[in-house]
């Protein structure tokens, strides 16, 4: 069969790097669609969304009745994260706040002083949870071997792991995430796997790991879709779908108000994801995370097309600075400069490639569907 040919939307920049792309007879992509359609019911970045989000918060108080916090944020030092942070502590001072931060040993400098500021700056408490690094390293690396375009899964499900098992020992119901549809509403199935998927993770581990991991939490899928959310009630929120959320706007503000310091690129506060996102995904897999993050703003009308294409233009990553980046992660992984490029070379897999919950995922979906 011959190669898809090239096409990108007339609407946003998204194209057939993702494989999954279909278009209509305008030319507008199934992304966009799905906004318009769709997400756009789920977003309120105006006075209603403001007493929606007022009436949320009320319920988060009085359900944290008796307890130490009223709810849990994550931390990770981005400007997603952060804004929402400085939101919450100024819209809602009265609001008892865990932040919760995961040190799986890849942060940079500068992540570590943006966490320190915020917490410092907004008197919010911090839980840090720091993963056993050669637990880490080694299933890292597994992760590595296995060719998977998702390489952000062990620390992603180790954050989440985390999230649950501290939230549920505190009592808290409610974590409060920086998610948003204003920056991050289209972002294609196809370039990256389920990060809390257990059985795929321990899959990979079982083949490419090296040591047992012990301390290294994972979240089942009876944990994740029925204890924690139908038994102990733990629900979230995404306050920023509720806000008049503008990313250059929020982060001159964290910029001035709590001295927040910029990465230079999204997710860029783990110098792995940056290596991930800026290389192993366009390099290997063809995946240029702009090109959704971009189309995001402009579906939320936050940037215009032309716009976008010019931000394409530039360079992902500074040569001397990619070529350090490799060299430190190949010796933070255990491996010479020589064996990590080999192993950029060998072949991509998908998670099909490996077992998974996906299928039983699909069925549970479907009945869920036909009870509603």
């Amino acid at each position: 069969m011959s190669e898809r040919a090239y096409q990108i939307c007339t609407n946003c920049i998204m194209d057939t790097s993702d494989p999954e792309i279909t278009f209509d007879e305008n030319g507008v992509c199934n992304h966009c669609r799905r906004f318009e359609n769709e997400l756009k019911q789920r977003w309120f970045p105006n006075e209603e969304g403001k007493k929606k989000l007022d009436a949320i918060i009320t319920k988060i108080k009085e359900d944290g009745r008796g307890n130490d916090y009223d709810c849990v944020i994550g931390l990770s030092g981005g400007v997603d994260s952060s804004y929402l942070a400085y939101m919450l502590r100024t819209e809602y001072p009265e609001l008892r706040i865990l932040a919760i931060h995961i040190d799986g040993g890849w942060n940079s400098e500068l992540a570590v002083h943006n966490i320190e500021n915020i917490v410092k700056i907004l008197d919010i408490d911090l839980y840090t949870g720091v993963i056993n690094w050669e637990e880490m390293k080694d299933l890292q690396l597994a992760y590595f071997k296995s060719q998977l375009a998702n390489q952000d899964v062990p620390q992603d499900h180790a954050f989440f792991a985390t999230l649950y098992d501290v939230a549920n020992k505190h009592g808290i119901k409610y974590f409060l995430t920086g998610g948003n549809l204003a920056t991050e509403s289209i972002l294609p199935t196809a370039w990256g796997y389920d990060a809390m998927d257990g059985k795929q993770l321990r899959a990979v581990h079982k083949q490419f790991g090296k040591i047992k991991l012990k301390d290294y939490q994972t979240v089942s899928f009876f944990k994740r879709r029925i204890y924690y959310p139908f038994i102990k009630k733990f629900k979230i929120i995404r306050p920023l779908d509720f806000w008049p959320y503008h990313k250059d706007e929020a982060k001159q503000t964290i910029i001035e108000k709590i001295n927040w310091r910029d990465y230079g690129g999204k997710h860029h506060e783990s110098r792995f994801t940056k290596f991930f996102q800026a290389h192993w995904l366009p390099t290997k897999f063809g995946y240029d995370k702009r090109r959704a993050h971009l189309s995001s703003l402009i579906v939320a009308g936050q940037m215009t097309r032309e716009e976008a294409l010019k931000e394409m233009e530039k360079p992902l990553y500074n040569l001397k600075e990619l070529e350090e980046d490799i060299e430190f992660l190949s010796k933070k992984m255990g491996l010479s400069v020589e064996e990590f490029k080999e192993i950029m070379k060998m072949p991509n897999k998908t998670f099909r490639d490996y077992p998974s919950n996906y299928e039983f995922e699909q069925s549970v979906k479907k009945i869920i569907g036909k009870l509603k």
